[in-house]
């Protein structure tokens, strides 16, 4: 799947990578265009991809980078490359089901990273770095949404362990996971009360729902998870008793700038293949970007892009030297799916009928964006975080 003609166009050079991630990003884009988006329709008619993806993610060093190499990892410690990741899913039209493997690397590798102990790693870290183990989050539950402190899945210790009562909904990998990081009550504490366990595929009371069937982002499984009188051993909680809400809450930050670089590379590309096609489209004899009305919305929408690029690819710096803030985290996630949704929309509009059908990329690329302002925290949750930061 080639890039729309106009993408050089939409925004300037940038200068936050360097030669070896150009290098990355040549090698990874040969891979979704060999191995990814000849299979994506059927993903998509399946919603979900096949478990083979991730070990196939792995062989090509595009899977859990962090994981250093003495547990079967790449060992690349650089932010950057996950960023590659994210941003070439997107422009190939195959973001939603590269989310998956996106989120095993970006999300659930460094919880596993920054507070499994030795034993745990040395039994958990070879195959989640070869694809042969998927890893899930499971925070969210029917009645909480963002509120962390509301979660009310419980453990009650039992021997040498926990027995684990609940239910989690809307995890991406749900399907597909062999292991998930769950948030579980532990103590009626609101926040110092929860812990996380790694459940895994095969332990007793451990259930999958059924797959959720959403309105876009059709290639991405997700599903309910149910814990019925499930036993955890001891060995499976990652960190210390009542550490969740913590190692939560410091995964937020990155969570979020994922789904900005995600949003920003889409809105991207949005209004590339708006452009391309607005100069093509002839309506009462003449290109439909030859009208004045059409020609300023798409100078407002490259202006805004433009503006957007900036502030993520500072964003990016400040992550990768470790000074980005829980506030501009918040910032970069509401504004960039509010602009994809905006570019989106937009682009719909312009293509008039033809946007409403799948034979444009467009309309799948409106439906799926919709989303980003719900999870990873609502952007209502983010006016807040950002409103507090303001003493408001």
């Amino acid at each position: 799947m080639e890039r729309p003609e106009s993408a050089a166009q939409v925004v300037g050079k940038r200068t936050i990578f360097e030669a070896e991630h150009d290098d990355y990003r040549e090698s990874f884009r040969r891979f979704l265009e060999k191995e990814v988006v000849p299979e994506y329709p059927q993903w998509e008619r399946d919603h979900i991809v096949p478990k083979s993806l991730f070990t196939k993610c792995a062989e090509y060093g595009f899977l859990s980078m962090e994981v250093p190499e003495e547990y079967g990892g790449p060992g690349v410690d650089d932010w950057r490359f996950n960023v590659v990741l994210a941003e070439e899913s997107v422009w190939a039209g195959v973001g939603a089901g590269m989310g998956g493997p996106l989120l095993h690397t970006d999300i659930v590798v460094p919880y596993i990273m920054s507070t499994a102990n030795e034993e745990q790693k040395q039994r958990w870290l070879p195959q989640i770095a070869s694809g042969e183990k998927v890893l899930a989050v499971a925070m969210t539950e029917p009645g909480t949404g963002s509120d962390l402190a509301a979660i009310s899945t419980r453990g009650k210790r039992d021997g040498e362990g926990w027995i684990v009562n609940g239910a989690k909904t809307f995890i991406t990998n749900g399907i597909n996971a062999d292991q998930v990081v769950v948030a579980v009550r532990t103590s009626d504490d609101p926040h110092g009360g929860l812990s996380l366990f790694v459940i895994e595929e095969g332990m007793e009371g451990f259930e999958r729902g059924k797959q959720i069937e959403k309105l876009g982002q059709h290639a991405s499984d997700t599903s309910e998870l149910f814990f019925n009188d499930c036993y955890v051993p001891q060995e499976n909680m990652l960190g210390e008793e009542g550490s969740g809400f913590l190692q939560l809450v410091s995964r937020l930050v990155p969570e979020r700038l994922t789904l900005s670089v995600s949003s920003m590379a889409g809105a991207e590309a949005a209004l590339a293949m708006t452009i391309d096609y607005a100069k093509e489209r002839k309506a009462f004899g003449r290109p439909i970007a030859n009208f004045q009305h059409n020609r300023f919305t798409l100078a407002e929408l490259r202006t805004e892009v433009e503006i957007g690029r900036c502030f993520i690819d500072r964003c990016i710096e400040r992550y990768v030297d470790g000074t980005c803030t829980v506030e501009e985290a918040a910032m970069a996630k509401w504004w960039t799916t509010e602009l994809v949704s905006k570019v989106t929309d937009a682009g719909v509009q312009l293509h008039g009928g033809y946007g409403y059908t799948t034979e444009y990329r467009i309309g799948k690329a409106w439906v799926d964006a919709r989303v980003g302002r719900i999870y990873a925290g609502t952007n209502e949750i983010m006016k807040e975080l950002i409103g507090k930061t303001m003493g408001l």
